[in-house]
């Protein structure tokens, strides 16, 4: 489900030649080979003009030597960004607020989170976040919290009383769960090798 082949990892920006989004664009840069590694692409959005898109990444190049790697979207109307919800009504009609998503290969957003207009983005989370999203996908499972890459699965949770007698047992046996509702089980193999190289430490 979430980004094998085509799937885009999707983020906003609040508008161009501001400071927080400055140094976002500059983390997202180099952060993107691990996006890629991941199968999953960025792309940026702001309701500014191509021009003032261009401007701003010729100025951070000026100043910084970076190069950014990912296209932009001039959604000057905003329509794209009304579509996802980005229009903040209670502060204004035009101003956007900061958000991400993630959004699969089939076109299915799968996280969104919002940020305060001050605080900036913690790209590592947004990695694990895929991760996370693509660990519980290629295991049948989902992740626990303070979930990291390669750790055991939570199994999802058995449909009939026998199953859960049988689950009890194994649990019991393996001790890998509290109950029936929450045992673990280790990724399989091929899950942990999807993951395996993607660690990233900023």
């Amino acid at each position: 489900m979430i980004i094998k082949e085509n799937g885009w990892y999707y983020f906003h920006i609040r508008g161009d030649f501001t400071p927080v989004c400055t140094t976002e664009m500059i983390a997202f840069t180099r952060a993107h080979t691990y996006f890629k590694q991941l199968n999953t692409e960025l792309l940026g959005l702001s309701v500014d003009s191509n021009s003032s898109h261009l401007a701003w990444m010729y100025d951070i190049y000026c100043k910084t030597g970076i190069q950014i790697s990912f296209p932009i979207i001039a959604d000057r109307n905003g329509q794209i960004a009304r579509k996802y919800g980005m229009i903040a009504n209670d502060i204004s009609n035009t101003e956007t607020v900061r958000n991400v998503f993630i959004i699969d290969d089939k076109g299915i957003v799968r996280t969104i989170l919002i940020y305060p207009m001050n605080i900036g983005r913690f790209i590592p989370e947004i990695i694990r976040i895929v991760q996370a999203l693509q660990m519980a996908e290629c295991a049948g499972g989902s992740t626990a919290a303070n979930w990291m890459p390669n750790q055991p699965v939570i199994v999802p949770p058995p449909q009939t009383f026998e199953a859960l007698q049988e689950r009890n047992e194994k649990i019991e046996k393996n001790r890998n769960g509290i109950s029936w509702y929450l045992s673990f089980k280790e990724p399989p193999e091929k899950c942990i090798k999807e993951n395996e190289n993607q660690k990233f430490i900023e």
